[in-house]
């Protein structure tokens, strides 16, 4: 079974930029839907962006569309998660998860999780 490590986090200013990272093992992330997703506080987890296995398309939830984009390096098995623009809005624990299957934005549909990278935004 896939194992996924994420990486990147930290505390940023609004309008800044950061890249999160992915990397898996025991699994090929090309064969995988890779989904991102985050968590704020007091709140339930939430989609952001997800890759699609084989073809690398991608998909994003309407609040970070045009600032988020999501990648994948089958060279180095990882997924990547590059944010611009940042907004405190934006902070949150972010997740990468793994699904053999097509691309869902449900949370519930990955079964493969990382422990998360805390993102902070301040404004």
């Amino acid at each position: 079974q896939v194992q996924l490590v994420e990486s990147g986090g930290g505390l940023v200013q609004a309008g800044d930029s950061l890249r999160l990272s992915c990397a898996a093992s025991g699994g090929t992330v090309s064969n995988y839907a890779m989904g991102w997703f985050r968590q704020a506080p007091g709140k339930e987890r939430e989609f952001v962006a997800a890759i699609r296995r084989y073809s690398g398309n991608t998909l994003y939830a309407n609040s970070v569309k045009g600032r988020f984009t999501a990648s994948r390096d089958n060279a180095k098995n990882t997924v990547y998660l590059q944010m611009n623009s940042l907004k405190p809005e934006d902070t949150a624990v972010y997740y990468c998860a793994a699904r053999y299957s097509v691309t869902s934005d449900s949370l519930t549909d990955y079964p493969y999780w990382g422990q998360g990278t805390q993102v902070t935004v301040s404004s």
